[in-house]
């Protein structure tokens, strides 16, 4: 078996075992640490709520991403056009999973294939930070925005999946001055992900002084890689180490409040166990700028176009309700003060 049919298996297995399994992070994403203060009065009409927004140039009716899940096999090309096919409709903004498979398999480069359905979207090119260190750089990085014509490039960092994995890159030496070598060549702007475990306040402002344009915290409270990768383990003792990591990282709202601390000025993405739109008004609240759902909107993309459409729709009609009720007419107005902490 080539690398490159190993790559695609390992994607099509993710696919799987996050449809199939519990795979949840043992710990909570401190989300439920706050409440969004009631507004009796909110002196204006729901139908007035505005939640547009620009983004990296672009103008989105609201500020939801999909995240970054799939690509790289077949089965992910179908489920890849139903999340392509829901941001053009929603006006939202779409991340696919990692190109590396399809840079180095040209034939898996179909599933990638969705900027047809989403003409006018925001779309996130991606691929593994830890490739700097194994020769990639402008070149690859690219290709993967040619191939989805993206509007920027995802850089994920994933040391702790990377672990367990027993193929996985674990040579994460000297990459924040190569990151920032390719944020200064690279023509569109390069965001900074991590795919469920979280980015620090430090992290960040690390990241940013090397040109960073974007931070998407990730963090945990939703899926586990370290479970997903787990599940595809053959070794009694390495599935019970993998298990122990069920409960690491930093919790989401965790992440913000360190973003907030370290004063990041640039747009900061929320994501990690956000499951509905009261979880997101609470993240925009925290400071995000956007909101990023990935196994919310895989389950219901995999029970079909309509089934997405509506998770959509649901996260959208709670966002405003939220707003609505804590009296905030716009995106601006929903900041701190419309938060308490529980305890």
């Amino acid at each position: 078996m080539t690398e490159d049919t190993q790559i695609s298996g390992r994607k099509a297995d993710h696919i799987l075992i996050n449809l199939r399994e519990d795979v949840l992070s043992s710990l909570n994403t401190g989300l439920e640490d706050y409440q969004l203060i009631h507004s009796a009065l909110p002196e204006f009409a729901l139908n007035a709520v505005d939640t547009s927004l620009e983004f990296l140039g672009k103008r989105l009716n609201a500020p939801i991403l999909i995240s970054s899940m799939t690509g790289g096999t077949a089965s992910a090309g179908p489920l890849n056009e139903i999340l392509a096919i829901a941001a053009e409709e929603f006006g939202i903004a779409l991340g696919v999973g990692s190109q590396r498979a399809a840079i180095r398999h040209p034939e898996l480069r179909e599933s990638f294939d969705i900027r047809r359905f989403a003409p006018s979207s925001l779309i996130f090119a991606n691929l593994g930070a830890v490739q700097l260190n194994d020769g990639w750089g402008l070149d690859e990085a690219q290709a993967a925005v040619d191939m989805v014509q993206a509007d920027a490039l995802i850089l994920h960092l994933n040391p702790l999946q990377e672990a367990i994995q027993p193929e996985g890159d674990t040579d994460f030496s000297a990459l924040l001055p190569k990151i920032g070598r390719l944020c200064r060549q690279l023509p569109v702007p390069v965001i900074a992900k991590e795919v469920g475990y979280g980015i620090s306040g430090k992290l960040a402002r690390n990241l940013v002084d090397e040109g960073v344009a974007v931070i998407d915290v990730a963090g945990a409270g939703g899926t586990s890689w370290s479970e997903v990768e787990r599940y595809r383990l053959k070794d009694p003792a390495l599935q019970a180490s993998a298990a122990r990591f069920r409960g690491w990282g930093i919790p989401t709202a965790e992440c913000l409040r360190q973003m907030g601390a370290e004063h990041i000025q640039v747009p900061v993405i929320a994501s990690g166990g956000l499951e509905n739109g009261i979880d997101l008004a609470k993240c925009l609240a925290l400071g995000a700028k956007m909101g990023g759902y990935a196994r919310a909107f895989l389950m219901a993309a995999n029970a079909g176009q309509e089934a997405m459409n509506a998770k959509v729709s649901a996260i959208l009609r709670e966002l405003r309700v939220a707003m609505f009720s804590c009296g905030a007419q716009n995106l601006s107005a929903l900041d701190t003060d419309k938060l308490n902490r529980k305890h």
